[in-house]
């Protein structure tokens, strides 16, 4: 018998409207699944069709993407998203939970972790832990004036920007595997399909807000950072591809800030790694949940 996909759901935090899909089996272990930036929950389609016998699985659309609400002034604050992730576990009464998530999700799920240790079981998080030494020390090194003339720059722009349209679905298409050279066919078209809303002249546009394109210039300090990863007390997998822009945690001494956590690099794979070798990924995710 073919199984049916998961059930469309939402729930309200911060007076959004947000977005989460649920693959059923509640009598199971809760598994929540936190997408990265531009990104979207049936992301993680692959992943809970393997896992959905032994889990019970949520997956959320952050503020601003998928099918959840857009913010009104624009700015989305890791904060906020995990004040999201909270909500969404309270209200479902998840906890403890484990977590999968990537990118920027997962800076998410380990600010959650870190807040809430013992609400979270076991943490995967692929690619999370953001800029690299070297770009943070760009940053260091602009006056806090500076940083708000620049955010000002990108908030113009980014108000200004037309929303990007594609005259077909597989034009969209093709921009997404421009970005992921590594994506299957039948992945982008999956990734597409989910990702898009179509408009009133019939073009096709991405779901998420281009305002995402800016991020706040009150950015989470790397220190207070710091002091989140050492607050997480669950088993921690850090998981990065080798031929990713993100940087390895493992190269750059970071991983002494983490209680209890390990870290594994995958050959021929970029940033969305869990795509680009599934079926490695698989396995290594099994294994440690």
């Amino acid at each position: 018998m073919t199984l049916l996909g998961p059930t469309s759901q939402s729930f309200i935090s911060q007076r959004l409207r947000l977005h989460y899909v649920d693959w059923g089996n509640p009598g199971k272990p809760p598994l929540l699944m936190i997408h990265g930036g531009r990104d979207h929950c049936r992301n993680w389609d692959w992943v809970a069709e393997q896992l959905r016998e032994d889990w019970h699985i949520i997956a959320i659309d952050h503020r601003g993407h998928g099918d959840s609400d857009w913010v009104s002034d624009g700015n989305y604050l890791i904060s906020d998203m995990i004040y999201d992730v909270a909500q969404l576990v309270h209200q479902l009464d998840l906890a403890p939970v484990s977590i999968l998530s990537h990118s920027m999700g997962g800076g998410v799920a380990m600010g959650f972790a870190g807040a809430f240790p013992d609400q979270v079981s076991k943490l995967v998080a692929i690619e999370p832990v953001g800029l690299s030494p070297e770009m943070e020390q760009g940053q260091d090194g602009k006056t806090y004036p500076e940083r708000i003339a620049d955010w000002v720059g990108r908030k113009r722009d980014a108000a200004a920007r037309k929303v990007k349209s594609y005259p077909t679905i597989e034009a969209a298409q093709e921009r997404m595997q421009a970005v992921n050279h590594f994506l299957t066919e039948e992945q982008a078209r999956h990734l597409t399909l989910h990702g898009v809303n179509r408009n009133e002249d019939g073009s096709f546009s991405w779901k998420f807000d281009p305002h995402l394109h800016s991020w706040p210039v009150d950015a989470t300090p790397r220190e207070m950072r710091e002091d989140m990863w050492r607050a997480i007390t669950c088993p921690v997998l850090l998981l990065y591809g080798a031929d990713s822009f993100a940087t390895n945690p493992e190269k750059t001494d970071r991983l002494k800030f983490f209680q209890n956590a390990r870290m594994i690099e995958f050959e021929n794979a970029g940033h969305w790694l869990h795509h680009d070798q599934f079926d490695r990924f698989m396995v290594t995710l099994r294994e440690f949940l």
